[in-house]
């Protein structure tokens, strides 16, 4: 009877044992299961439709402006004003800043269209060589990625053109790429761009204009203006006494209590933009923009060094997080000034403005419109931002980038406020524009 009763408990120990071994199986396969699946996941049917499926550069031939800007029969001051620029120095083109081919390249505008027809528009002063460029290089990064990997779709664009590129025309192409890249992922997300990059630190953006008549941007509610340099080196002592003079008569117009500012875009070299600013001391200028050459960071070491009656400013003409470098370790500027467009696009201009932090220097993009709105807003060195008056006399309020969009942010007393809508919130307005693709591949 022992016998049998110990062997009953037996098979009823192993039938238990079997039973539990079964399940310890089980529940391994099914976590073998969920780790394949964590390691190697399925594409879930909510992304499918996040690639890109096409890549267009467009170019614009259009009766009223080449490249969305004034064209140069435009009665406007950036046509009809005296501008010191670097080919000042050479008389046949002292006058005009069109004769030497300033805006030759023309615009290029770049569509990305993901698998469901949404579209994003991003834009640069690139012309036909930077819609090549897309087109035969840069289209192979970019079809069938996911739009949200904007980090390695840049860094692939910048290191396989790293051999032709690393300034001027490929970051151009670039930051194009990359805004339009930046808008398409707002799109798919429904957020505006300054959400995704951290959300607004200030929700109403302060501006200065960018004007030759001052008086206007302070009846228009701006904080500042911004005047072009009307003479240079080239011009001599003459010159010099004219650039004083025409601030001086802009500082009896608009009073103590409103900052002025000038651009000397790139045309002058150390001894005169020393001068200058000991000689601008009683009109006391807010900065000297772009004074020099920008490859030439040692002169403004020297210039930061001699001067200490107003900031020195540059930028515009810099590419890339590698060249704002240059300029902020040698501490010779008190503002950078990305052009959003040109400088590597939104995600290059991140990057530059956490290094400037790191410096404790502002950045204030150069005139760019609705994209430098966004990234100012989401910046915490970024107190304010630039705006371009145009018309004959710089007293016209309209577009920056005149008609190249339908619904382009506009200031209102000075400031801008950005609306709540998916990436940049602008539409391309093809009615108005002859939108040429040079080369369809």
């Amino acid at each position: 009877m022992a016998n049998k009763s110990q062997a009953l408990h037996r098979r009823r120990f192993l039938k238990s044992a079997g039973l539990i071994a079964g399940l310890a199986v089980a529940s391994s396969h099914a976590n073998d299961r969920r780790n394949r699946a964590v390691a190697s996941p399925s594409e879930p049917s909510s992304r499918k439709k996040d690639k890109i499926r096409h890549v267009r550069a467009y170019i614009i031939e259009s009766p009223r402006s080449d490249d969305g800007l004034p064209s140069p029969k435009e009665d406007v001051w950036t046509n009809t004003t005296l501008i010191s620029s670097p080919m000042s120095i050479y008389p046949e083109y002292h006058d005009d800043r069109g004769s030497w081919g300033k805006n030759v390249l023309g615009r290029v505008i770049v569509e990305i269209e993901d698998d469901s027809g949404r579209v994003g528009v991003g834009i640069s002063s690139c012309g036909v060589p930077g819609a090549y460029i897309i087109e035969h290089h840069f289209k192979r990064f970019l079809l069938n990625q996911y739009v949200h990997d904007v980090e390695k779709l840049w860094d692939q664009m910048y290191r396989s053109s790293i051999h032709y590129g690393r300034k001027g025309l490929a970051i151009m192409a670039i930051s194009a790429v990359d805004l339009a890249l930046w808008d398409l992922l707002g799109i798919q997300r429904q957020e505006p761009v300054y959400a995704m990059i951290g959300g607004q630190v200030r929700t109403e953006i302060p501006m200065y204009a960018t004007t030759p008549n001052p008086e206007y941007a302070k009846r228009m509610g701006f904080w500042g203006a911004k005047m072009p340099l009307s003479h240079g080196p080239a011009d001599g002592r003459e010159g010099l006494l004219k650039n004083v003079a025409i601030a001086e008569e802009a500082r009896s117009k608009v009073g103590d209590d409103f900052e002025l500012m000038y651009d000397c875009w790139m045309s002058l070299d150390v001894p005169y933009t020393i001068e200058l600013a000991k000689m601008l001391e009683p009109v006391r200028i807010k900065w000297l923009e772009e004074c020099l050459l920008p490859d030439d960071y040692d002169g403004l070491v020297d210039v930061r060094k001699a001067i200490k009656s107003c900031w020195l400013t540059t930028g515009e003409h810099e590419y890339t997080r590698y060249g704002f470098l240059e300029l902020l370790k040698r501490h010779c500027v008190d503002v950078v000034q990305p052009d959003m467009t040109w400088c590597g696009g939104l995600t290059e201009a991140i990057k530059i403005a956490n290094l400037a932090r790191a410096y404790n220097v502002h950045v204030v993009p150069h005139v760019s419109a609705t994209y430098s709105y966004h990234f100012c807003a989401a910046q915490t060195n970024c107190p304010f931002s630039e705006f371009i008056i145009w018309g004959e006399r710089g007293n016209k309020i309209e577009p920056v980038f005149r008609n190249l969009f339908r619904d382009e942010p506009m200031p209102e007393n000075g400031r801008i406020k950005l609306p709540d809508k998916p990436g940049w919130g602008m539409t391309l307005n093809r009615n108005e524009l002859n939108l040429q693709r040079p080369f369809p591949v």
